[in-house]
């Protein structure tokens, strides 16, 4: 059996150098997205932290023993859920939160325009 290795040389040429600036330049800045693709992202990076800091609100609160004044139950359960949940999400809605937002959101505008960005042509 007989295995050929072939190394290919990187394009050099002009052009090749042009069209990776324009696909870098499309993918930074988010061009031809539209204003309501970048809200949604932006939407879509805050409830993400919300509901990661509300799922780290719940583990610490489980490692805190029950409140022996209110008397526990069920019900408040439930109601200390949703309490965290609501601190969580007015964290993160005030800009305060963990920092995860922006580069959820960041991640989410350079995938996007990778879809939109012009198709690079790879035969020259």
């Amino acid at each position: 059996m007989d295995v050929k290795i072939t190394t290919a040389m990187p394009d050099t040429s002009e052009s090749a150098a042009d069209k990776a600036r324009l696909l870098q330049r499309a993918s930074n800045d988010g061009a031809g997205l539209t204003d309501k693709q970048r809200q949604q992202a932006k939407k879509v990076s805050l409830d993400f932290e919300a509901l990661l800091t509300g799922m780290m609100m719940k583990s610490m609160r489980a490692t805190v023993g029950k409140d022996k004044l209110t008397g526990g139950g069920h019900g408040e359960e439930i109601f200390r859920s949703m309490l965290d949940q609501e601190y969580a999400n007015a964290s993160v809605k005030r800009g305060g939160g963990l920092g995860i937002a922006k580069i959820i959101e960041k991640d989410i505008i350079r995938q996007e325009s990778r879809k939109i960005a012009p198709k690079i042509d790879h035969q020259e």
